[in-house]
């Protein structure tokens, strides 16, 4: 009898002891020592249902959300409804305001938050990044297209570093960027918020944004912001190259070209968060699409951040793709597709709290996604330190270090096309007179280039044409407009020793067309608008050298500017130090070496013009018109010259599985310092599925002395030599592999290996 007491004694003391450490303790997820899920799963628990669709909805601050005149946080009615019950975030918060104001907005509208929900749950504060922080005050960096023209991906990396920390410094914690999509069809307005074509350069930029604006991940909790890497998945082929068109894509080519920089984000760079795309992917809408956003992201790629829609796109699977019946409908299909947020909807996720008691199974998926959301709130460290120090907010944003980084990957970045006859760099002692003109031509480009040449060289500006007119709905200046201002540049080239000439596009010419208003952005060609040509044509019958500086934000087809231009610098869009960088490349006091990562196609009717084809699309060319691009994929001239010699492999046969060595030297023949961005592409020269006719599968960038010579080493892993075969599976095939190793997409030296 006392050996069963006494068992029974001990029983119940162990299940006290039990139930002691399994005890909820409602406060556990204010508790720093547990983990982050630990924490999210406690605070879940207690939600009600209206406190976890609030985690799921994002709003736009717009001017619901201001400071009045004695610095005090003014929201008006609309603004606290949405936050009433918490919010998962709010876009754009304090972002028309100077650094210092913009923080004090930000702490100011945290701390009502925190105060005026149960739990007292931080909201997240999210800002779009196309030319680094999109708000006032912050430095203006190079759009992302712009940047890989660098090849330098610690150079990117360090950008989107300086970005992250001036983002956090003024209380911000996510951004919409970084953009995985390949562009390859420029008539698409967005074009330069991408990193170009291929999907090896874009995966290779997409990881050092990522790993920057995130601070490696470290810097998370305190120093960096969030990434949310979008559109998934190819908005960027829609058909046409219009916005909100669809795309139609094998799936092949979906999945070996499209994915893998969206792969690369998730499982090397660990991004934050994800967006879907507005578009479709052959007849299902991405946002409806459980394929894509649940088997492929959450569970193959193991993604654990939140998926977030493009603005109200879960609402117009009902209204504008019709592929839901409802908006109800449409809730629910994003939903149990893996959708995490509703980005702006009012129609869409808002709605599942009156669906729920009809179909409570939904529950499920609503604690999946508000687990998410809350998760990531605890990798920010919102609710250990939702505040940030106003003070320092002026201090630390646009340092000298940081514009002198903007003006570093400027100079990276810019391309010589061409150099007829050494016109560059111009030689100041040659010149006493030079003629500055075109529509994209400054005052910041006449003061820089001041800055850098001989008080005794006069510089004279003329506009030269028009660009778009100075209204909400772009149109074009007619050649009556224009045609005062060409006659006055003539003269003025007559006059001048030399001319520089400004032309390309403005900011309405390529640019988001926008889905609620009558905004557009995408074009039908791609020849430079307006009289541009024909401006440059008339300079030409002058006798004068004429430099083109090209500033853009979608691929023009240049070649009317090819045939007369001496020279060629293409810039793209460079940052707030971009006058400064295009002066110091004229002048030669920095030798260019940026690369092309899109092909330049000869016309519209070349399209698609990308390099990564299939080799019988080259087959038969075009009656009356060249089959070849003006200018290939990586291409790139220097003011010096460099030679490639010496190309070795580690071996000629190969097994299956095994990686190979490529060596090769890079020797600067010429009398300058340059860097040189060597390439590496791989063919495939047969295979049981139509293969690229090459592509890139390394590259490095390197600096070297006039005489100098360096050994280059590139691996060529398995990984490189797989495809997606007939029966949609990852393999690898025997056979001969061909190894292109150069200074552009279209170098001939070449070296070869069988695998087996």
């Amino acid at each position: 009898m006392k050996l069963k007491f006494t068992f029974y004694l001990s029983l119940m003391m162990a299940l006290s002891v039990f139930n002691a450490c399994n005890r909820f303790n409602p406060d556990d997820y204010k508790n720093s020592a547990l983990s982050d899920e630990q924490r999210a799963e406690n605070l879940l628990r207690q939600l009600n249902l209206q406190e976890k669709i609030s985690q799921m909805r994002i709003f736009h601050a717009g001017n619901r959300i201001h400071l009045n005149k004695q610095g005090e946080l003014s929201l008006n009615d609309e603004a606290k409804d949405y936050i009433e019950n918490g919010i998962a975030g709010i876009k754009n918060a304090g972002t028309g305001y100077a650094p210092r104001q913009g923080a004090d907005l930000c702490n100011q509208l945290q701390k009502y938050i925190i105060e005026n929900n149960r739990f007292g749950i931080p909201a997240m504060f999210i800002i779009e990044c196309y030319n680094g922080v999109e708000a006032k005050g912050n430095t203006h960096f190079s759009r992302p297209l712009t940047m890989a023209s660098s090849f330098n991906t610690e150079l990117v990396k360090k950008l989107w570093d300086a970005l992250g920390r001036e983002a956090r410094v003024r209380g911000l914690h996510m951004c919409h960027s970084p953009e995985a999509d390949l562009v390859r069809d420029p008539r698409f307005g967005r074009m330069t918020e991408t990193f170009g074509e291929d999907p090896y350069l874009t995966s290779r930029m997409v990881v050092s944004a990522v790993k920057g604006v995130q601070g490696d991940n470290v810097g998370l909790r305190s120093t960096h912001i969030g990434a949310v890497t979008k559109h998934f998945a190819g908005y960027a082929q829609v058909q046409g190259g219009t916005n909100f068109a669809s795309v139609q894509i094998s799936p092949r080519s979906f999945i070996d070209e499209i994915l893998p920089p969206f792969k690369a984000a998730v499982k090397e760079a660990k991004t934050l968060g994800m967006m879907a795309s507005h578009a479709d992917i052959n007849g299902v809408a991405s946002h409806a699409n459980g394929k894509l956003l649940t088997d492929t992201l959450k569970k193959n790629w193991g993604f654990d951040g939140y998926v977030v829609s493009d603005a109200t796109d879960i609402e117009r699977l009902y209204h504008f793709m019709k592929v839901a019946e409802s908006f109800e409908g449409a809730a629910e299909m994003a939903l149990r597709a893996g959708m995490d947020i509703d980005l702006y909807g009012n129609e869409g996720f808002a709605l599942l709290e009156h669906m729920v008691d009809d179909q409570p199974d939904l529950l499920a998926f609503i604690d999946e996604a508000v687990r998410r959301v809350l998760l990531t709130k605890f990798k920010l460290g919102l609710f250990d330190n939702p505040y940030v120090d106003v003070s320092a907010a002026q201090q630390k944003t646009r340092s000298k270090e940081t514009l002198d980084l903007a003006l570093e990957v400027d100079l990276e970045s810019i391309i010589l096309l061409k150099n007829d006859n050494k016109t560059l760099p111009i030689d100041p002692m040659a010149y006493k007179h030079i003629a500055v003109i075109g529509p994209n031509a400054s005052k910041g480009n006449m003061k820089a280039l001041k800055n850098h040449l001989p008080a005794e060289v006069k510089l004279s500006y003329a506009k030269g044409c028009g660009i778009t007119k100075p209204q909400r709905i772009p149109a074009l200046y007619s050649l009556e407009e224009d045609k005062p201002l060409i006659k006055e540049a003539v003269q003025l080239a007559h006059q001048a020793d030399i001319v520089l000439l400004f032309v390309g596009g403005d900011h309405k010419t390529a640019k988001e067309a926008y889905f609620v208003s009558d905004e557009y952005g995408d074009r039908a060609d791609l020849d430079p608008v307006g009289q541009q040509n024909l401006l440059l044509e008339e300079l030409k019958k002058t006798g004068k050298r004429i430099i083109v500086v090209l500033e853009h934000r979608r691929t023009l087809s240049i070649d009317t500017i090819e045939e007369k231009a001496d020279a060629i610098i293409d810039c793209w869009d460079l940052s707030e130090r971009g006058e400064e960088a295009i002066a110091k490349i004229l002048l030669g006091e920095v030798n260019p070496s940026g690369k092309l990562t899109v092909t330049i196609p000869q016309s519209v009717g070349q399209l698609p013009a990308y390099y990564y084809q299939k080799h019988i699309n080259y087959k038969k060319g075009y009656l009356f018109a060249p089959n070849e691009p003006i200018f290939p994929f990586g291409f790139g001239l220097s003011y010096t010259k460099f030679r490639y010699s010496n190309l070795a492999i580690s071996d000629t046969i190969v097994n299956v599985g095994d990686s190979v060595e490529v060596c090769v030297d890079i020797s600067n023949v010429g009398d300058v310092l340059g860097k040189e961005v060597c390439q590496v592409y791989l063919q495939d020269e047969y295979a049981s599925v139509l293969q690229p006719i090459r592509s890139l599968i390394g590259f490095k960038k390197v600096t070297l002395m006039p005489g100098d010579t360096e050994t280059l080493r590139f691996m060529i892993q398995p990984e490189d030599m797989s495809f997606t075969g007939v029966n949609m599976q990852r393999q690898i095939e025997a056979g001969r592999f061909n190894v292109f190793v150069g200074g552009s997409s279209d170098t001939k030296q070449m070296l070869s290996y069988v695998l087996k």
